[in-house]
């Protein structure tokens, strides 16, 4: 084809000047080449979006880096520009899916910067007549719209680790859908900040599940939530176990945690009654069907044993769900504000008993 494009064949490495990158080098600093991308990505999409039909919702991938997902986890600035660009080019976005795409083990991932996993973002184009309204007035709509969407993904089985990213799609339905949202000094939010009050909700909707479990339960979420799996003294466990109507004995007697020498602590999983039963156990609690429950799938996988443990305690079955919410939102919050690397989060959570499948 080079005679009918002289140009575009006239060298022989691909052209790389109009290549959509942020590479600092290339623009003279990190700040430049953000600028360029941010250009260069809402032109792209602003194309999209103009060629996009009415009837008809875009979906677009998103790759994220290994260094996002372990670095800045959703709140990264790859990820906000990106949205911004989205935004800022006339769509709404309606919907997040996030996907895991990419096999870490490749080889190609082995000491790279390779793609870890994808987002899908489905989009309409934002209406003409889209209304331009207040902070307050955006938060308000959050607090209304976010928490029936939240128990959709929850029925949906979306895992804890991934309700983050896919909250953001219903959150940024409300943020995309108008035209703009003003600050107290008439400023436009940014996505950025949108992203943050997104997951505040999220946040606030998940602490507000732990009211209806049982009180053992709730004092072994708030003693996690203060001390981990580590020893702490039993003064303090004491006021906690009053505060909630019980006493240590009664969290002991649930076998949930161990009282001796003026400490208590968390039971692990490795150290729960092998011979524990839910028709027979006097004392169930969510927390202990949630543990054994994940001590089953660690051992067998998704096999026959672990939907007969499933099976027996399926009156609790969505309550230990939200559990497993509530723990990894106990452990993850910073995760998302950019400030916990993954692999911290992935041991704390593998202490709490929270793993993707439960």
């Amino acid at each position: 084809m080079r005679n009918i494009y002289p140009d575009l064949f006239g060298v022989l490495s691909t052209p790389k000047s109009d290549e959509l990158v942020a590479t600092p080098y290339r623009h003279g600093g990190k700040d430049a080449a953000e600028a360029f991308f941010l250009d260069g990505m809402r032109r792209a999409i602003a194309n999209m979006a103009e060629q996009s039909s009415d009837l008809f919702p875009a979906t677009i991938y998103y790759a994220f880096k290994q260094s996002e997902i372990e670095q800045e986890g959703i709140s990264s600035t790859g990820w906000a520009t990106f949205l911004q660009a989205v935004v800022e080019a006339g769509y709404a976005v309606v919907g997040t899916w996030p996907l895991r795409t990419e096999m870490a083990n490749r080889m190609i991932a082995s000491g790279t910067n390779a793609l870890a996993n994808s987002v899908v973002l489905v989009c309409r184009k934002k209406e003409a007549r889209a209304e331009i309204i207040t902070r307050a007035e955006f938060i308000r709509a959050l607090k209304r719209e976010l928490p029936p969407a939240i128990a959709d993904l929850q029925a949906a089985n979306i895992a804890p680790a991934d309700m983050p990213q896919s909250a953001i799609g219903p959150g940024m339905g409300v943020f995309s859908r108008y035209k703009a949202v003003l600050e107290s000094d008439d400023s436009p939010t940014s996505v950025k900040s949108a992203l943050q009050l997104i997951n505040r909700e999220l946040d606030e909707y998940l602490g507000g599940i732990q009211g209806e479990f049982d009180a053992d339960t709730r004092f072994a979420i708030t003693w996690f939530e203060q001390h981990g799996m580590a020893k702490g003294n039993y003064g303090a466990a004491d006021n906690l176990a009053r505060a909630r109507g019980i006493a240590v004995e009664s969290v002991k007697h649930a076998g949930i945690v161990e009282s001796a020498a003026g400490k208590v602590r968390l039971y692990s999983r490795s150290e729960l009654d092998d011979d524990w039963s839910p028709e027979t156990d006097g004392h169930l609690t969510i927390w202990e069907c949630l543990q054994y429950l994940v001590r089953q799938h660690e051992k067998t996988g998704i096999s026959d044993t672990t939907a007969i443990l499933l099976k027996k305690i399926e009156a609790k079955a969505e309550a230990v769900k939200d559990l497993a919410y509530c723990l990894y939102d106990i452990d993850a919050p910073e995760s998302r504000q950019a400030l916990r690397p993954s692999n911290r989060r992935a041991a704390a959570l593998r202490a709490a008993g929270v793993s993707g499948p439960v």
